[in-house]
């Protein structure tokens, strides 16, 4: 009998702490947590979970722009996490800091443990992410890309002769339908070539052969897990995780890694006069860059440098084909430069309504939505003229301030005109939040990379042929993935 109540007292008190301790989680999020004062729905602030629930169903993008037209440019989307769409947070979180004060260390949540060999630039201390990144910008200055622009050009016009083709079979066709591609595979074909010989001076050749390599799948099998994997490590979750994956998708990811691994080897030891990534790396580090980083580095720009340039083309296109008007002065720009010799770099960035173009559907469609987390520094941190205490995550999610009315006039149109010079109308607009490429000494390396390419990928086509969308491509924009 002794034995049935002792087993009863610590069933009660198991149950107790089963029950109370999520119950008096809740209860300190809501009333005594050191953000309490910050506004934020309830659900959101009482727990974690909500917040990622949203996030691995792929609607976090959507839901954090609803909740800052609700609760103003400072929200609490979850019990330990801050949202901002001020442009003064970029300065406060991402800039330069002065005085000695510590920089902002990236959300280790959302980062991940550094994985072995990992050296990259992207998961790098701030001491050796400036030597990195002064050693790399030299491969991304727009003078070394200059001296690529005829690899470059290679590969768009075959996407255009690409295109030729698609339209060819279609006019032999006994269908009277205009032709169709799938511009979001043909423009992930071009990036990932573009990069592959950029970074490992040998062609992918997707554009020519018509499909993915199997690195560039197991890219993307990779990426797709990201929201997943994020989640998992905040709730704790993650050596489960790593058990549950499927072995195909664990040799995808290992995969990635030596498949690059192998590319930087066999690019070390080539006779090449080719002025790719590598020749200007070793020709202006010498001894300062070590195999690691190279690997870690070659890996991280095979998905940094393709897919989020593929992604903005996709969105900008749908944008353009849903804005006639602008999409034929668009075409009227461009063509009227000339013949095809005349779609250059030097010229391209000269015309005023492309980059026009080309600012306002980055601002529609970023690549990168969601915010680039950060965690607020020992001591603390005035971000937005607040004191913020340390452990906060912080971040600024793109979709969120780019769509917001609190920085642009008619934040869900596409207007071009927004971004050219003394437009009386859009004087008002916070421009200064609009950071695509993010913000400070961790901005991205390869922003003038982007552009040359967007530049002359979208030219190109549009000098050639006239777009339209087909008929069940309204929502094209409102896919989760």
């Amino acid at each position: 009998m002794e034995v049935n109540v002792k087993l009863y007292k610590y069933g009660v008190a198991i149950l107790l702490l089963v029950v109370g301790y999520p119950l008096w989680n809740i209860i300190y999020n809501l009333l005594f947590h050191p953000l309490r004062e910050y506004p934020g729905p309830k659900l959101f602030v009482a727990s974690t979970f909500t917040i990622y629930y949203y996030r691995v169903r792929g609607l976090g993008a959507k839901v954090v722009p609803a909740l800052h037209e609700k609760y103003g440019p400072i929200v609490r989307i979850s019990p330990n996490e801050l949202s901002y769409i001020e442009s003064q947070a970029w300065k406060d979180i991402f800039g330069h800091r002065t005085g000695g004060k510590p920089s902002f260390p990236k959300d280790p949540v959302q980062l991940g443990l550094n994985p072995p060999g990992s050296e990259g630039i992207i998961r790098s201390d701030d001491a050796s992410h400036a030597r990195q990144k002064r050693i790399f910008s030299h491969a991304f200055s727009d003078r070394a890309l200059r001296e690529q622009e005829s690899m470059i050009r290679q590969y768009v016009e075959m996407l255009v002769k690409r295109l030729r083709m698609i339209a060819a079979a279609q006019d032999n066709s006994s269908s009277s339908k205009q032709a169709q591609a799938n511009m979001v595979k043909l423009f992930n074909f071009t990036t990932f070539d573009i990069m592959g010989d950029l970074a490992f001076a040998e062609p992918l050749n997707m554009l020519r052969d018509g499909e993915y390599v199997p690195w560039v799948e197991s890219i993307f099998a990779t990426v797709k897990l990201i929201s997943l994997s994020h989640a998992m490590r905040r709730f704790n979750l993650e050596p489960l995780f790593k058990m549950l994956l499927s072995k195909s998708i664990n040799q995808k990811r290992k995969e990635h890694i030596r498949f690059a691994n192998e590319k930087v080897d066999r690019r070390m030891v080539s006779k090449t006069d080719k002025p790719d990534i590598w020749s200007l790396v070793i020709k202006n580090a010498g001894k300062d860059v070590s195999k690691g980083e190279m690997y870690s580095n070659a890996s991280t720009f095979m998905i940094t440098g393709t897919e989020t340039t593929a992604t903005v083309l996709s969105g900008f296109t749908w944008l353009l084909c849903k804005n006639p008007e602008a999409l034929q002065k668009l075409k009227d720009e461009i063509r009227g430069l000339g013949g095809r010799e005349s779609l250059t770099i030097a010229k391209l960035q000269r015309l005023v309504y492309l980059n026009a173009c080309l600012e306002e559907g980055l601002r529609m469609y970023p690549p990168v939505p969601v915010a680039s987390m950060r965690l607020v520094p020992k001591g603390g941190a005035i971000i937005c003229d607040k004191m913020v205490p340390e452990g906060v995550t912080v971040g600024i999610p793109h979709l969120a301030a780019y769509h917001s009315a609190r920085n642009f006039i008619d934040p869900m149109k596409f207007l071009p005109e927004r971004w050219l010079p003394d437009t009386e109308r859009f004087k008002d607009d916070q421009k200064s939040v609009f950071q695509p490429f993010s913000f400070g000494p961790r901005s991205c390396l390869g922003k003038n990379l982007a552009y040359h390419e967007m530049r002359l990928i979208i030219s190109s086509i549009l000098f050639e042929f006239d777009i339209s969308l087909v008929d069940n491509e309204d929502n094209w924009r409102d896919q989760k993935n």
